[in-house]
């Protein structure tokens, strides 16, 4: 999948991605939406839990990100 970052996100949408965010912190999610701010909507999210294998913290049914927070974001 390439492309321009918002195509990405446009062709992401209702699928699982993983949001690295500046502070290090890490969550899974289904992306239910995005601006043009890269600011996201999560539904589901989980938090993977730091030095334990396949362990996570499940977050709020819907997660808001602000895109200034965000590194990366993998579908």
């Amino acid at each position: 999948m390439s492309g321009r970052p918002l195509d990405v996100l446009e062709a992401s949408l209702g699928e699982r991605v993983t949001v690295r965010l500046k502070s290090g912190d890490e969550y899974d999610g289904d992306l239910a939406g995005y601006d043009q701010h890269m600011n996201l909507v999560l539904e589901d999210a989980t938090i993977p839990l730091e030095g334990e294998v396949d362990a996570e913290t499940p977050a709020e049914d819907t997660t808001i990100i602000r895109g200034d927070n965000v590194v990366s974001i993998t579908p």
